[in-house]
């Protein structure tokens, strides 16, 4: 027997203590204060490998009849198809509109549930979301792994390479595959897909090759115009003067499918709790939590299945959160093999289509993979900001929010529309933005950064281990491209391990190993700051090469008491070759650092600012600003 404590606070939890009960313990009864329903007395059996989504679907609603509802898996294997799956459409961020969901295990309307897999392995098939969390509160799961028997992503092992070819081999039995047109097809259960994408993975190490992201790629450009042959025994020839050649030995990753479900989807939601759970793969985002809050998750592992000698895990992020609230705890989580960011927290710009009237606006989700929400409630509190300066020129409150189509909806708000907001500039919704934890997690070897975070509540970053082939940290904001907000106001970034395969890789936005990147279309030494009260403390650096911090219109930056270390691991390559950048920051320090004399550049290099800005230790030097 196990016993589980889940401590709660009044008023937002009403988890007590559980009795969770090892598989030969079965008909004992329920744990004190909470109701047991056993999954397995509604007609499924572990390891049966028939689908389990009716009896899930039948236990569940038997939980709604209690009062305090535990539901147990007893350990073993439980399959899920979609077949017989709650469809319900789902608009979810960073995610492919591809509607109707199949939601295998619907938790929807539930103010307690608890459910303890006793380390069970949940497989799916097909095109199917494994968890939906919809308009619930005070949900936990907990002790149970997520996985897929055919996968939507393959992997290839290379075995040589030419001039005009490289030969690789593919398990078919994990991914199978045939050839149209004289190209690769993956297909299984009732989806099938051509490469889209291609990532190369070193051998034993898991770490993404070096300076093989998204640029220069894994194959260089143009590798998609290869020609596939068949050579026996799950070899493959591909044809073609690849511009880039893998090294025999290597995994490459194939992506192959759209982005079309999370893993665990939790939308208009509050106090739920994920622990001990491998996922090991979903076909899209991992957890995605969307306007919900108060979320906590504890040993979260996104990482590869080692036992089927897997290279990569999810689709794309691993914890993505799109407009939350309240307080976001991650603690010792690990995150490797997956296809996009670790960890993503923002909020969501609009943009300003036309004014209809002195308080009416017509606006317009612009990222295609965040349409249809409901981006605000009736008193909710909004901000104004230029489009040009990323500039907060004002805010009001919502008094209607009325949708148009999954793309543009009209918002009537409490004042006057100030007059210097046009057409073209932005909207952030000020309520729905949470503050962050996460600790004591490790960021292993992604394609892409390590940690995304733009919110304005505050932010501890503390006690982690990164290795991500990016940007280990990336503060962003632009309400012109992804529009993703808000600006941070305070962030502690501190104890931290900043590893040698930290940025190793060509991605969007990986200007350093912490990069803090608005995207602000019109800077000059007045554009007000957009983020504030950044302090990078305590924290140690293996640096192989130059950039280390990238800061671009911070007010207060501190950088102390950080372990600078030369790292000889690889090749220095980035195009920067300043130790420290800083664009448009105002009341910077950077001392008591220290610095290995063998560390490249230790300069500082500023850009519409001034020396008189920065406060430097000696060991560094500070050069002119450019302008």
């Amino acid at each position: 027997m196990y016993l589980l404590k889940w401590k709660y606070r009044t008023g937002l939890c009403l988890m007590a203590t559980i009795l969770l009960l090892s598989p030969d313990a079965r008909g004992k009864g329920a744990a004190p204060g909470y109701d047991t329903v056993f999954v397995t007395d509604f007609g499924i059996r572990p390891n049966s490998r028939e689908d389990a989504v009716p009896a899930v679907q039948a236990a569940l609603e038997a939980c709604r009849e209690k009062q305090n509802p535990l539901l147990f898996f007893p350990a073993g294997r439980y399959d899920f198809h979609p077949q017989q799956a709650v469809k319900k459409i789902y608009y979810e961020s960073n995610t492919t509109d591809n509607n109707p969901k199949a939601n295998a295990i619907m938790i929807e309307g539930f103010k307690q549930l608890a459910i303890d897999g006793a380390g069970s392995s949940f497989i799916y098939h097909g095109r199917i979301q494994p968890f939906t969390i919809d308009h619930s509160s005070n949900v936990a799961i907990r002790r149970v792994s997520i996985d897929w028997d055919f996968p939507l992503t393959a992997q290839a092992t290379v075995l040589d390479t030419a001039d005009a070819y490289i030969d690789v081999k593919i398990d078919s039995a994990q991914y199978p595959y045939t050839l149209q047109n004289q190209q690769l097809l993956f297909a299984a259960e009732g989806w099938s897909g051509k490469i889209t994408g291609i990532m190369e993975y070193e051998k034993g190490t898991h770490l993404i090759a070096y300076r093989t992201g998204d640029a220069p790629s894994a194959l260089g450009p143009g590798w998609h115009k290869y020609t596939a042959e068949a050579l026996g025994n799950n070899t493959i020839r591909l044809h073609h003067r690849f511009q880039r050649k893998p090294s025999p030995g290597n995994i490459l990753v194939l992506r192959h499918n759209s982005r079309d479900h999370a893993m665990i989807f939790i939308l208009h939601s509050n106090n739920i709790r994920v622990e001990e759970l491998n996922g090991y793969h979903c076909a899209g985002l991992g957890i995605l939590s969307q306007y919900s809050g108060d979320l906590t998750f504890k040993q979260v592992n996104i990482v590869p299945n080692e036992a089927k000698d897997r290279y990569f895990s999810g689709h794309d992020d691993g914890l993505h959160f799109s407009n939350c609230k309240g307080n976001i705890l991650v603690d010792s989580c690990r995150f490797g093999g997956l296809m996009d960011d670790p960890i993503n927290v923002h909020g969501t710009y609009v943009k300003i289509i036309k004014k209809l009237g002195r308080n009416k606006l017509l606006c317009r989700f612009m990222e295609h993979m965040s349409v249809g929400m409901v981006w605000s409630e009736t008193g909710d509190r909004i901000a104004f900001v230029d489009h040009h300066s990323l500039a907060t020129i004002g805010g009001s409150a919502v008094t209607a929010f009325r949708p148009e189509s999954t793309t543009d909806f009209e918002l009537t708000l409490s004042g006057d529309i100030p007059a210097q907001v046009k057409e073209g500039d932005g909207l952030e919704n000020l309520n729905w933005t949470p503050a962050l934890t996460v600790r004591h997690s490790s960021f292993e070897s992604c394609r892409a950064r390590g940690l995304l975070v733009t919110t304005p509540k505050k932010v501890v970053i503390a006690n982690n281990r990164f290795e991500s082939s990016g940007s280990a940290i990336l503060v962003a904001g632009d309400v012109n491209s992804w529009y993703e907000s808000g600006a941070v106001t305070d962030m502690l970034i501190k104890g931290n391990q900043f590893l040698a395969p930290c940025n190793t890789s060509d991605y969007q936005f990986t200007e350093a190993v912490i990069s803090i990147y608005p995207e602000i279309p019109v800077m000059n030494g007045s554009t007000p700051a957009y983020h504030k009260n950044i302090r990078i403390e305590d924290n140690s650096f293996q640096a192989f090469d130059y950039p280390i911090l990238f800061a671009q219109s911070v007010n207060g930056l501190q950088f102390t008491r950080n372990n600078l270390v030369r790292n000889n691991d690889y090749a220095p390559y980035h195009a920067r070759k300043a130790t420290f950048f800083l664009s448009g920051c105002r009341n910077v320090t950077i001392k008591n650092n220290k610095v290995d004399p063998r560390l490249l550049g230790k300069n500082v290099q500023l850009q519409f600012m001034d020396k008189k800005s920065v406060q430097c230790q000696k060991e560094l030097t500070v050069g002119a600003s450019s302008r």
